[in-house]
């Protein structure tokens, strides 16, 4: 599949018993618009509640244990990490999924079911790009003995270790680099497992009611009841599908190797908000800049720092007023006796340093060449300055002028001229050249 986000191409419907519930429940599984995300609706709720799949809706405190639930308010949906996980092994971005109960149908215990639907119905490439959350750091949790991590990997790879007091469930491990091929063969068949006296505990909480000998490997003091592996690791296999399900509460695909040591539902939760968390804080701390704004005439403070990297106390650009793409642009700077350098720059008489005139010069040049639809996604770095000249001091309280024509463009490099005025006298003037490289560099 390509790198572009997919939907299905008609609707489709599953009916089953719940897991825990017990209670027949139907799904009607419907096509998206691109960028929609997945979202569940409850439609036997008179209001007919929408859960839109994020880190806010995930509930861990929905008095159900042993799978995992997402919800609104007082309102959920468990069970739905076989499904999810089907979705995230498909590269299903965008999907309605309308429900007339509580949880998801358990079906065979495995993605299988859900996956074979999916493909039935047929996958649709849509025009807006997948957007990743990439890994840049280790993010790891852990309790007791169980613990996961996620690392830097140019794909998504997962691997599980399984070690449970039994001796059918001692010391499985297992291991995948995920493509929608190898999800559908290795993991979607693999079904849940408990041991017996794990499903007689629950089952007198009033839990695990629709769990079978068909759909559930219960794992006896001798071996599986009244059932057959499919893998000789199944059981292992199943704990990835989990894990794949649960990260995809993300909302968007991982780009990682995730890795996990006897991990469940609530370990793997809380690996997804700290991953959650690390995105949240790289967004933030990153740049791209917004070509958007290449055809506008003036732009505010706003508008340049989508622009230009700068931020305070080193932006010394407050607005354009007048801007030619490829031509020639007109910025203002207000020196006011709030500028740090003021302080230890001539303090008892505040002269602007003429080298802050030169660098103001330099990035209003950046925000002329860079509105050029042919820089999309860089940034300039300076290469040389030359014919500097300065011809007046500037005090607090006046205003610069800076303006700059382009002299020269190509692919990497641009060279242009500035003169930064006070009035109409010339303060300071220069050429410049710079060279252009992906804004990925600062992030």
């Amino acid at each position: 599949m390509s790198d572009k986000q997919h939907t299905i191409a008609k609707e489709f419907s599953l009916s089953g018993r719940g897991l825990h519930t017990g209670l027949e429940v139907r799904i009607v599984v419907k096509p998206a618009l691109e960028n929609a995300g997945i979202t569940f609706i409850r439609v036997d709720l008179p209001e007919q509640p929408r859960i839109k799949v994020g880190v806010d809706t995930i509930r861990l405190d929905s008095g159900v244990p042993r799978c995992t639930t997402i919800g609104v308010g007082n309102i959920f949906i468990h069970t739905v990490e076989h499904l999810m996980s089907a979705l995230s092994g498909l590269r299903i971005d965008n999907l309605v999924v309308e429900i007339n109960g509580k949880e998801i149908p358990f079906l065979d215990g495995s993605s299988l079911e859900f996956l074979k639907a999916i493909k039935n119905a047929g996958i649709v490439e849509q025009d807006a790009p997948r957007e990743w959350i990439e890994i840049k750091e280790p993010v790891l949790a852990s309790r007791n003995d169980a613990s996961i991590i996620a690392l830097p990997h140019p794909s998504f790879k997962v691997s599980y270790l399984l070690d449970y007091p039994h001796p059918i469930l001692r010391s499985q491990y297992f291991a995948l680099d995920v493509t929608s091929e190898n999800f559908e063969k290795e993991i979607a068949p693999c079904r849940t497992f408990c041991l017996a006296e794990e499903g007689e505990e629950l089952k007198k909480n009033n839990l695990a009611l629709g769990a079978t000998y068909e759909n559930t490997l219960v794992v006896g003091e001798k071996g599986i009841i009244n059932n057959k592996l499919r893998f000789a690791d199944e059981f292992t296999r199943h704990k990835v599908l989990d894990m794949i399900g649960d990260l995809y509460l993300l909302g968007k695909p991982i780009r990682g190797a995730v890795s996990a040591t006897k991990s469940g539902h609530t370990l793997n939760l809380e690996l997804l908000k700290k991953i959650h968390q690390q995105s949240e804080k790289a967004a933030k701390n990153s740049f791209l800049p917004d070509c958007s704004l290449c055809d506008h005439t003036e732009l505010d403070v706003g508008q340049i720092m989508k622009i230009l990297p700068h931020r305070y106390p080193f932006l010394f650009v407050d607005r354009v007023v007048h801007l030619e793409r490829g031509k020639k642009i007109v910025g203002i700077k207000n020196v006011t006796m709030n500028e740090n350098f003021f302080t230890g720059h001539f303090p008892t008489r505040p002269v602007m340093p003429g080298v802050l005139m030169v660098e103001a010069l330099a990035q209003v040049g950046g925000i002329l060449v860079l509105t050029n639809p042919d820089h999309r996604g860089k940034v300039a770095l300076f290469m040389a300055v030359d014919k500097v000249k300065f011809r007046k001091l500037v005090v607090p309280g006046e205003q610069l002028t800076l303006e700059v024509e382009l002299i020269r463009e190509r692919s990497k490099t641009a060279q242009f001229k500035g003169v930064a005025k006070v009035g109409d006298e010339v303060a300071a003037e220069a050429e410049f050249m710079v060279s252009f490289i992906d804004a990925d560099f600062l992030n």
